[in-house]
């Protein structure tokens, strides 16, 4: 709180100021805390890991609402470009919680991810579904929370859609693309993966599965249950492997 003296000679020294300002420091942050529900956090030493998030919606070639919360592709492909050039990161741990999204634009990110050369951990934290799949497996290691779901479902277009024989057969590769990357991937077969993909009667109006985190790791489709932990600590057992 900011004083007026008349009298110079009664100003506090800077010292003494200064004191004061350290002393009430924690009280400062306490009254942070609860008028803007925020805590400054102490400043951490430099990372040689590069956390990336995919949150929210994937974002494509259209744009979305402002209100969505959206990742978009355009963003994260040059941070891998930078993470990947960078001779001080030795590794990518990407974490996960999103709804999918445009489905060439997560194919785009998942074929980028698992060209690094860089060791790379995966870890879904609430929802990695749709074409958030296979992102997820792109990785050498995934991880998934128990409490954490996997939705697979064949590709579906929103919009206005041309009812011809050549859009069919453009959904089909597309879907014949993320089934082989999945496969490739991961330790599930196609044919699993497509028993998932078409399963009826699991969710309302659709066909397709929910997996829970201990399903998806059942299903051969992520390695591994765990959480922020274990997944830094599988990226750097890799990156020391490597010689990164």
């Amino acid at each position: 709180m900011r004083q007026d003296y008349h009298n110079p000679a009664d100003a506090p020294s800077f010292e003494r100021l200064l004191s004061e300002e350290q002393e009430q420091g924690q009280d400062n942050s306490l009254a942070t805390l609860e008028e803007a529900g925020q805590l400054k956090l102490p400043a951490t030493t430099e990372s040689d890991l590069h956390c990336m998030t995919i949150i929210g919606q994937i974002e494509g070639h259209m744009v979305l609402p402002p209100q969505n919360k959206t990742t978009k592709y355009e963003h994260i492909l040059p941070q891998l470009v930078a993470v990947e050039q960078n001779p001080k990161m030795r590794g990518l741990l990407l974490i996960l919680n999103t709804v999918g999204g445009d489905v060439e634009a997560g194919l785009a990110i998942a074929e980028m991810i698992a060209s690094m050369s860089k060791p790379t951990v995966s870890l879904v934290l609430g929802g990695g579904h749709s074409i958030g799949g296979p992102i997820a497996v792109a990785t050498d290691y995934s991880f998934i929370a128990e409490t954490a779901t996997m939705t697979i479902h064949p590709i579906r277009l929103t919009g206005m859609v041309i009812g011809v024989p050549q859009t069919y057969e453009y959904l089909d590769k597309m879907q014949e693309r993320v089934v082989r990357f999945v496969v490739n991937h991961s330790r599930i077969s196609a044919e699993h993966f497509r028993e998932l993909m078409f399963r009826t009667g699991e969710l309302a109006r659709d066909i397709g599965t929910i997996l829970s985190g201990p399903e998806a790791v059942n299903a051969g489709l992520i390695d591994e249950v765990g959480g922020i932990g274990p997944a830094l600590g599988k990226l750097r057992a890799l990156a020391n492997q490597r010689g990164q």
